[in-house]
């Protein structure tokens, strides 16, 4: 028999054969550790290295906002100062200005506050820099920002209800497009307006503007969309765009501005139920004068029926032809500059006292229309506007204001043989001429009492005894407005009409307004 191996027992081969075992595992768990640690580290290598990029892209963005931010403050400020250095106390249609050039400041101070503030990580924010303030209902609604651009949005509704004697208010009474359609319920101005910075150069403005008719069908319209320049130099703006003319003091307003429920007689009998608006453009100059004085001439396309007394077509008569004035219209298409409607204004405002203001103006409005291949029309017009405020005066009351405009116009109507009613019409000059004149006494915080009178006539010519926007006309209109704040109002209004066609009519509307968000701000 072999002799046994003293010194290696069968029992101590095991036992050393699971020590090495154990010893390869713990070699291996090391070697596995060791490889995890690495791992983790070259993890936190990228993570650092990522964390360093994106500190860098932050800094960078924020530094481009802030260059961005500051630059139009440095436009706004210019814009501020940008008066004649001879200038006089500033106006109040200059003070207007200014305190919306000043708000705008705030606005970008308060945009780069915010950036500042919320746009960095926590460990990079300032805690010097404020925060932007919440939204408040007397805010527009920022809805959209990218970089330095911005856009507000803001709705706007106004709803009559009331009577009439007139079975149809709108067919001879209510001639303008947002007035009282009906007796009972009217909803002739649900707006949507949009307003905002382009970039340091341009601001753009929209109106989009609801409508229900007679049967509660709706109908919608672009009303105004345009851009205007702001960092243009030597006291210049261009104005380019879908927009109101700047013609008198209401035609170029909204009807939430209004000071009564429906649009005065002569300016829809010139200027038609839309008033005068068309695509156009519109160059301003500020005359470096010893008090407020500007300049503007607007070139308008002037074509279709937002162009009233110009390129209108009119409307079909029974047979299907389009007539304006009784007229047969023909297709007057635009061959050159003399088939533009151009319309020149000139303002003036003057501090009388330190309580009392007076803005002063004329305009112009000249161009073709479509009764013949060489008829023009001309609108000629004066304005004044007087406001009186009390020194003592809470919340801006109290305060009397007084606005006037006279129009008059000549319209070319070329010869129409074709014409039954009356009878065939000869070539003739059409004169128009009216005014109204309103006192607005807010007698206390949050009310405002009103009376307007008005009047418009015409030559006898040989038109249509049919066409509503002729003939002898005089209204009286007192009415009583309650703003429980600046987001709504009531208004009760009596008309008294007097007419060439329809004899003696009385009506009463109570208008109810409520506003989301907050307009622009408007011309004073």
């Amino acid at each position: 028999m072999a002799p046994t191996d003293a010194g290696f027992p069968e029992k101590n081969v095991m036992k050393f054969s699971k020590l090495m075992g154990w010893s390869s595992a713990f070699c291996l768990g090391a070697t596995l550790l060791q490889a995890q640690e690495t791992n983790e580290v070259e993890q936190l290598k990228q993570q650092l290295k990522e964390a360093t990029a994106n500190f860098d892209r932050v800094i960078k963005e924020q530094r481009q906002i802030i260059d961005s931010l500051n630059h139009r403050l440095d436009v706004v400020q210019a814009a501020m100062t940008n008066l004649p250095a001879s200038a006089p106390p500033v106006t109040a249609e200059q003070e207007q200005k200014n305190r919306a050039a000043a708000e705008e400041k705030a606005k970008l101070e308060q945009q780069l506050a915010a950036e500042l503030g919320t746009n960095v990580a926590p460990s990079m924010a300032t805690p010097a820099v404020p925060l932007a303030p919440a939204w408040t209902p007397a805010q527009p609604m920022t809805v959209a920002r990218a970089g330095s651009s911005y856009m507000n949005i803001s709705f706007d509704t106004l709803m009559v209800v009331g009577s009439s004697t007139a079975h149809d208010p709108s067919a001879q009474l209510e001639l303008g497009d947002h007035d009282p359609i009906k007796r009972g319920f009217s909803l002739r101005n649900a707006e949507i307006a949009v307003d905002g910075a382009v970039d340091p150069y341009f601001k753009g403005f929209g109106n989009i503007v609801l409508k229900l008719d007679q049967n509660n069908q709706t109908s919608i319209e672009l009303e105004e969309a345009y851009m205007v320049t702001t960092a243009l130099p030597g006291n210049l703006q261009v104005k380019a765009g879908q927009f109101f003319a700047n013609f008198g003091r209401q035609n170029s307003q909204h009807p939430h501005t209004w000071a009564f429920v429906d649009d005065p007689i002569i300016l829809t009998r010139e200027f038609g139920p839309d008033g005068l608006r068309s695509v156009a453009a519109q160059v301003s100059y500020l005359l470096p004068l010893p008090f407020y004085t500007e300049a503007f001439l607007g070139i308008l396309d002037g074509q279709g029926g937002t162009s009233f007394s110009f390129r209108n077509p009119g409307d079909p008569d029974s047979q299907g032809v389009n007539r304006f004035h009784g007229r047969m219209t023909i297709d007057r298409v635009l061959e050159g500059p003399q088939d533009l409607v151009y319309v020149p204004r000139l303002a003036s405002s003057f501090e009388l006292t330190d309580q009392q203001t007076l803005v002063v103006g004329a305009s112009g409005a000249f161009g073709p229309n479509d009764t013949g291949p060489h008829s023009r029309t001309e609108i000629y017009g004066v304005d004044m506007y007087w406001k009186w405020k009390s020194a003592h005066a809470n919340e801006g009351f109290p305060f009397v204001s007084w606005q006037t405009e006279g129009l008059f116009s000549r319209f070319g109507a070329a010869a129409d043989p074709t014409a039954t009613v009356p009878g065939p019409l000869p070539a003739e000059n059409l004169h128009d001429w009216g005014m109204y004149s309103q006192v607005l006494w807010g007698f206390k915080p949050h009310w405002v009492a009103g009376l307007r009178g008005e009047y418009a006539d015409g030559d006898t010519g040989a038109f249509d005894a049919n066409d509503v926007f002729r003939g002898q006309r005089t209204r009286i209109s007192p009415g009583l407005t309650w703003f429980p704040s600046e987001f709504s109002k009531i208004r009760l209004q009596y008309n008294y009409d007097h007419g060439e066609f329809f004899g003696d009519q009385h009506s009463v509307w109570m208008q109810f307004e409520f506003l989301l968000g907050a307009h622009g701000a408007h011309k004073f």
